[in-house]
């Protein structure tokens, strides 16, 4: 195996599981929100992830890798926070809201490096795949920053 597959290989794995995190953090949100249309959002959110996640994995085996299929610890800490902060606030939607961004805000960071390592190494193979879902996350982060701003503003 190349260098250079070796290295597009750990980029796509990062991401793989900043997928995964986010689809459990989606899915944990859709079940602290009891608004049916956030609710919906979340569960949809977590569906895209999951499906980015599967396609970032198919991506590591054609390459000859082998694909992450879980998230980070980092995540599941994340969670974790998010379920003790959910109870100590009721669960209402900005709170919920406000660690859907946080979560997204640390996706948007991963593809950034993803994106910085690939023009540093030059992983031509991998760009337009972590392109396109860079600007997936992007519009995620931007519809949940809008939706806790609307909450914010109703409170």
């Amino acid at each position: 195996m190349t260098d250079i597959n070796k290295e597009s290989i750990s980029v796509l794995n990062h991401l793989i599981q900043t997928s995964k995190d986010g689809q459990e953090g989606f899915k944990t949100c859709a079940e602290d929100i009891k608004h049916p249309e956030l609710k919906a959002l979340f569960v949809k959110r977590a569906a895209d992830c999951a499906t980015g996640a599967a396609e970032l994995q198919a991506a590591v085996r054609a390459m000859g890798g082998d694909p992450e299929d879980s998230g980070s610890v980092a995540g599941a800490l994340h969670r974790g926070w998010v379920d003790v902060k959910s109870m100590v606030t009721g669960k209402d939607e900005e709170a919920v809201l406000n660690e859907a961004e946080r979560g997204e805000d640390h996706a948007l960071k991963a593809y950034k490096e993803a994106i910085e390592k690939i023009n540093k190494h030059n992983l031509v193979g991998i760009r337009d795949l972590v392109e396109r879902q860079f600007h997936g996350a992007q519009r995620n982060h931007d519809q949940v920053k809008a939706l806790r701003n609307q909450a914010r503003a109703q409170s």
